[in-house]
């Protein structure tokens, strides 16, 4: 899958989702309130699992990450939401090599 050959026009969009990932995670998580608010039983933990795997691609402190799920609470995650939308909280990059390997846009390969 990774010999793929993209493109220019698929290498151009994938590049666009990539440096518009933090924005498109902050949308997530906002979609991810109002899902935590509705939802109930598995649902309710898949949701949790989930917004876990966003924040800490986000790159949002491990401290907070921790205090948020350890209080299951939607309206902390809200908060946070409001914050990252508002730009007060300063995100971490996700470390390199976390497993994770995304397309190279210039020759469409996985690094």
């Amino acid at each position: 899958m990774a010999d793929r050959n993209y493109s220019s026009y698929q290498k151009k969009v994938i590049q666009r989702y990539y440096d518009n990932r933090d924005a498109i995670d902050t949308t997530r998580l906002s979609e991810q309130v109002t899902t935590l608010y509705l939802a109930t039983g598995k649902k309710l933990e898949t949701t949790w699992a989930s917004v876990e795997k966003t924040l800490v691609r986000l790159g949002v402190k491990e401290s907070r990450v921790k205090h948020i799920l350890d209080s299951r609470d939607p309206t902390v995650l809200a908060e946070l939401v409001k914050d990252l939308e508002a730009g007060r909280i300063e995100l971490k990059p996700p470390k390199k090599g976390d497993g994770k390997a995304k397309p190279d846009a210039k020759n469409g390969k996985a690094t």
